[in-house]
């Protein structure tokens, strides 16, 4: 009989003699603390700073982080973990639910599985919270949810399901309901669709505002409820789009609606990246080193983030894991800084951008007080392809230690005191 023992403790931490770079909120640019001292306890960040200036705490477990790299953990803005598990082939992929082009009503909490490799992977690769989205099949796929990648129910790891729908322009979705002949079979369909779906959510919000106002019954809808949270600001729209004509049609739909649009992928970004500008949509780019698999991807480069920056637009990277797997979103970041992005946007790209962009960067994204303690210590600077992720705190609880000896990561059993080796 198995028998559970609790997880490993969450204790008062002080990482000292490092390099922290703590990145900061609300667009300005936060220098490197050269010998910083950064204090998590009761999972929160307590204080960071030069070691002149913090205190670290009596009774304090120390972490040496001398010639290391301390960063907050990194945010995957857009992927499948849990919800389209790495190797389990159709059983284990959950990811789209192409039986209705609506899928409004859909959650992807619902579909993770916590004990999916991908989460072990994300660690590894310094990756502590990640947007995990339904997938790109449909016009309008589901709901999103934004969760912590180690714990023992995905409950207990969520950090909002109030984040975003995901939804879809361009081939997938003309694809999968035109080999069923069915709408919508082309680009106008699926714009057809969405449209629809926003004015049936607007009437419906309409409708149940005057019940709520004559205190009458009123019918609820899952997907129009959704939706009307789409149009009234709770929820943004994160919109699945390769082509720059299809970035177009996304920018012109919430032209329409005035949604929260952020545009997913962005592979012909570079193309317009003025007209991104001048339209203030933030852009979630990549997956940057997959191939060119279908024909919207024919203009996929490693640079399109470095244009998007130079021209104003806010960016996070992704890797789409399982696409790519998601202990690579930092040699993503670092591909680009190779391609001309600038290395602190680079960081900033993979840690406060995404956060910032769904609402999520007053718990995650940087290491200020107040914060969620999840702390990388990196054994290099973190944009080094040398760099590994030697330890991963969640919520000040160390949950990945690199055993340099053994060639292999231990990551903390979520169901008892024990670490599994993952190589």
């Amino acid at each position: 009989m198995y028998i559970s023992v609790p997880v490993p403790a969450v204790e008062t931490t002080a990482f000292t003699g490092g390099t922290v770079l703590p990145i900061a909120a609300g667009g300005e640019r936060a220098e490197p603390i050269e010998n910083g001292v950064l204090v998590i306890a009761d999972g929160k960040v307590l204080a960071v700073g030069p070691a002149s200036e913090v205190t670290v705490p009596d009774g304090a477990r120390i972490v040496d982080a001398t010639g290391k790299f301390v960063t907050p953990g990194l945010v995957e803005a857009h992927g499948h973990m849990g919800i389209h598990e790495d190797g389990e082939g159709w059983s284990g992929n959950d990811t789209n639910e192409m039986t209705d082009p609506n899928g409004a009503g859909l959650r992807a909490l619902d579909g993770i599985d916590p004990s999916e490799l991908g989460m072990k992977d994300a660690l590894r690769g310094g990756v502590t919270s990640a947007v995990v989205k339904p997938g790109s099949g449909n016009p309008i796929g589901g709901r999103t949810a934004a969760v912590k990648m180690w714990g023992r129910v995905v409950d207990e790891m969520l950090i909002s399901q109030d984040v975003s729908v995901k939804a879809a322009l361009g081939e997938n979705p003309k694809r999968v309901y035109g080999d069923k002949k069915v709408l919508p079979s082309t680009r106008m369909g699926t714009a057809k669709v969405i449209r629809d779906a926003f004015v049936a959510a607007s009437n419906y919000a309409a409708k149940r505002a005057a019940a709520e106002e004559k205190g009458e019954h009123f019918d609820r809808d899952l997907e129009l409820e959704t939706l009307a949270q789409v149009l009234d600001g709770t929820l943004a729209w994160d919109q699945h789009c390769h082509r720059a004509d299809d970035i177009a049609t996304a920018i012109r739909l919430r032209d329409e609606f005035g949604y929260r649009l952020v545009i997913n992928h962005g592979t012909e970004g570079h193309l317009i990246a003025d007209y991104l500008a001048e339209k203030d949509v933030d852009v979630i780019v990549g997956p940057l080193m997959t191939s060119r698999s279908k024909v919207e991807l024919r203009n996929r480069t490693l640079s399109t983030p470095a244009v998007l920056d130079r021209a104003g637009v806010r960016i996070a990277l992704t890797t789409d894991a399982p696409v790519i797997p998601i202990n690579f979103l930092i040699h993503e970041a670092t591909l680009a800084v190779k391609e001309g992005l600038d290395p602190v946007v680079a960081l900033e790209s993979i840690t406060i951008n995404p956060a910032a962009m769904l609402g999520l960067d007053d718990r995650i994204g940087s290491l200020e007080p107040g914060k969620d303690a999840d702390v990388v210590v990196w054994s290099a600077d973190p944009l080094d392809i040398h760099a590994r992720a030697e330890r991963v705190y969640v919520e000040g609880r160390e949950v990945l230690t690199h055993d340099e000896a053994a060639g292999m990561a231990k990551v903390a059993d979520p169901f008892g005191a024990t670490y599994i080796n993952v190589p």
